[in-house]
């Protein structure tokens, strides 16, 4: 019996931080031990920004670099870059037949952006969660393994999925759902106190795999807290709620038990608390901002893995456009 696939994906914009890593990568890195997997540098997507070429080749090399670091396994996965996949195009021009403004509308990403680029809203944007479906389905994914803020996306994908299936009365793709080895899918807090972190709120709200340790200890040290408890066992504010949550990725229990007393009992420090929060994740980061800087160093064994990588990924979903061609009436004469 073959294993079921699972699919995962990140847009080259930059360097990627612990929320990307806890998010999706770890839950991956577990299950490519289990499923098929494949994972893949979403650049398709990041052309609704309009980046610099020379940026946007940099960027997928960063990405592809950062993943291995984290114990993505190019023996155990297919690690491909997204345009090295020319099936991925054609099933998007095919699905959004499939997709209808006023739903693709009503997304919540689309609306934020809208907001936030309103001088660049592009047909791409508003087809985003097509192609982000089309990712995955072109695998055939059974799983997913996405943070929060995604659960939207995945769900256009089985949307998109049930339509098809039923428009041409068949079972040919199965729904994909999201998958976490932790009971909650995962968000990661920004350092500011509000939301889940992300680069659009800057560079110091977020917390970067390659962060050396003095800058990881500046941005925790920053990071915004109350004055302190007023009451035994009270609830902690979000943005003391927030550094505990980190805390509970990097930090051993009895650390985080410890702190928790003394929040409760109102002797807590909140200058002792970041100190050991960004000793732990010095500690936790360490070996991986290592590998990141020995692997950006040998270009010729990134290229191999990737090009093995769009090799399994194109095979895969050349089988897929070959079924979706004869399904739907797209035949050769």
């Amino acid at each position: 019996m073959s294993k079921e696939i699972v699919v995962s994906g990140v847009r080259p914009t930059g360097r990627q931080h612990i929320g990307n890593y806890f998010g999706a990568v770890v839950n991956f890195v577990k299950m490519q031990e289990l499923y098929n997997g494949y994972f893949f540098v979403a650049d398709y997507h990041s052309l609704t920004t309009h980046p610099e070429a020379a940026d946007l080749k940099a960027k997928v090399k960063q990405i592809a670099v950062e993943y291995l670091a984290c114990g993505v396994d190019p023996n155990k996965c297919a690690l491909f870059v997204q345009s090295d996949v020319p099936q991925i195009p054609e099933l998007y021009l095919i699905f959004n037949m499939f997709a209808y403004m006023g739903e693709l509308e009503r997304e919540a990403t689309f609306k934020e952006k809208v907001r936030s680029q309103p001088n660049n809203v592009n047909a791409g944007l508003l087809t985003y969660p097509v192609l982000m479906g089309v990712d995955i389905i072109i695998h055939k994914a059974a799983k997913v393994p996405v943070g929060k803020d995604q659960q939207q996306h995945l769900e256009m994908a089985r949307v998109l999925v049930r339509r098809f299936n039923n428009l041409y009365n068949v079972e040919y793709f199965p729904e994909p759902q999201a998958f976490s080895f932790e009971t909650d899918l995962v968000s990661i807090p920004s350092l500011d106190g509000e939301g889940k972190m992300s680069k659009s709120k800057g560079e110091q709200t977020c917390i970067y795999l390659s962060d050396e340790p003095e800058a990881l200890r500046k941005k925790i040290m920053r990071a915004t807290t109350d004055t302190g408890p007023t009451a035994p066992n009270s609830i902690k504010p979000t943005a003391v709620k927030n550094l505990f949550d980190l805390m509970k990725l990097v930090s051993k229990p009895e650390t985080i038990q410890f702190f928790d007393e003394r929040y409760n009992d109102c002797t807590i420090r909140y200058g002792d608390l970041k100190k050991q929060l960004a000793e732990d994740m010095v500690v936790f980061l360490t070996p991986i901002r290592e590998k990141i800087k020995e692997l950006s160093t040998n270009d010729k064994m990134l290229s191999e893995i990737i090009g093995d990588g769009g090799q399994k990924a194109r095979a895969s979903a050349a089988k897929t456009i070959s079924d979706v061609r004869e399904i739907i009436g797209i035949k050769s004469f």
